[in-house]
């Protein structure tokens, strides 16, 4: 029988083997900035107790995720048990950890199939998403694919070829690889519909039920969106069992963005912007507009003020496009102008002012365009210009959404969008 001391003995070396992997991990720095409830708000849950493998907690760690935030907390739980899942969370609080490291969990290396597939509606949100999960799972040996419209057919053919374990896809691509029979879903158990209202849309009509079809009889489906129109209910009736139901959405708007307008005619928009350009301590700007023409006209106008700019938009080629977001995500320019394509899911943290150059007309556009500041509980600003033909659709939005824009006063406080600002004030 083991002696007290032998045990005591046995347990210091445990935990010294059970914390040298976490000595040995690349973690990047820690991110001071101010936090706002929408991610801090949690039971204090830590990964580890999510029973996760360790290669697996190794990429989490090494991606500077300290702890789950409330949607990961409530989803991670559930989805491991198997359970279907129905999950609406606000755009910025960690939605793609939510269903990433449950499908990276359950993937059994040794099988040479398609185990679990990921939905999405734009290229750059399928780009983003891969880059999360290869990130994820550099310690797990998982073949992670990303696959979508505009990109060379042939290519995705040989990857595929390659053994991929996990897809993620645009709906058009990847349900025209599984009907010319590139791609067999037959062993795929894990299907996540992200940004779920835009997909079951009528931009994508038919296709996710087209695609379920492929799908084996025994399977786990989840959901996740902002919004939640009935084409998401009706989804929901004919493909889901019992689905657990996540609502962290008593409201809609991110906590940490301030959203402001300002009373213009159009022909003074573009000076407008030059005053916020030379008033603001801008990080990084998104710039929106109502039609790819005026992005590139406007682009086109800020450049001439002698700003640093970049512009995206759907008519662009793919290869393009993909340069644009790699290099302003990767800080290489301090401003991007852009149609309604960059408004869903695309997470930079460094932006910290949204601009809506053009008012949109709907609330929910408006939802996911202001989304794209305040990312991950940070602090962030929304500026509106409003023309005298605006003005019913500001109230309207405004009403919608139970938000507050206010009228843009002579000076904007630094410490509601400047993380410099913030250290400073509590310091």
């Amino acid at each position: 029988m083991a002696t007290n001391a032998t045990l005591t003995m046995s347990n210091h070396t445990n935990n010294g083997i059970k914390d040298d992997w976490k000595a040995k991990l690349k973690i990047p720095p820690k991110d001071n900035r101010v936090k706002t409830s929408d991610v801090t708000s949690t039971r204090g849950n830590d990964f580890e107790e999510f029973c996760l493998r360790r290669e697996l907690l190794m990429g989490i760690f090494e991606q500077g995720w300290e702890k789950p935030s409330p949607i990961q907390e409530a989803a991670i739980p559930v989805a491991l048990l198997g359970n279907d899942i129905l999950a609406r969370a606000k755009n910025g609080t960690g939605k793609t950890g939510a269903y990433t490291i449950p499908l990276l969990q359950k993937i059994d290396i040794t099988n040479n199939a398609i185990q679990a597939l990921v939905v999405v509606p734009t290229r750059e949100l399928a780009m983003q998403t891969s880059n999360i999960c290869m990130e994820l799972s550099r310690h797990m040996g998982v073949r992670v694919m990303v696959t979508t419209g505009g990109t060379n057919l042939k290519d995705d053919i040989m990857r595929i070829y390659d053994n991929v374990h996990v897809v993620i896809a645009t709906p058009g691509r990847i349900l025209d690889l599984v009907e010319k029979k590139v791609a067999s879903l037959a062993k795929c158990k894990f299907f996540v519909l992200d940004e779920a209202d835009k997909l079951l849309g009528q931009d994508f009509k038919g296709m996710l039920d087209n695609l379920i079809s492929f799908l084996p009889e025994e399977r786990q489906i989840l959901l996740f969106s902002a919004t939640f129109p009935i084409t998401v209910e009706q989804f929901m009736v004919n493909h889901l069992k019992n689905p657990h139901e996540i609502n962290l959405m008593e409201e809609l708007t991110l906590k940490g963005v301030t959203q402001y307008y300002a009373f213009v005619q159009e022909r003074q928009k573009v000076h407008c912007l030059n005053t916020l350009f030379s008033k603001l301590q801008i990080n990084q700007s998104i710039i929106f507009c109502n039609s790819t023409q005026r992005v590139e006209l406007l682009a086109k106008k800020i450049a001439e003020l002698g700003y640093s700019c970049y512009y995206i938009h759907a008519r662009m080629s793919q290869p393009h496009r993909n340069r644009v977001f790699h290099d302003f995500r990767s800080g290489l320019c301090r401003n991007l102008v852009c149609s309604d394509l960059f408004t869903r899911g695309i997470d930079i943290q460094a932006v910290n002012v949204v601009i809506n150059f053009d008012f949109p007309k709907m609330a929910e556009t408006y939802l996911h365009r202001i989304g794209r500041s305040g990312r991950f509980g940070h602090l962030g600003i929304a500026i509106n210009l409003i023309t005298y033909e605006d003005r019913h659709l500001l109230h309207k939005i405004e009403a919608e959404l139970n938000t507050t824009i206010s009228p843009i006063p002579k000076v904007i406080d630094p410490t509601l969008y400047v993380a410099e600002a913030q250290e400073n004030q509590e310091n």
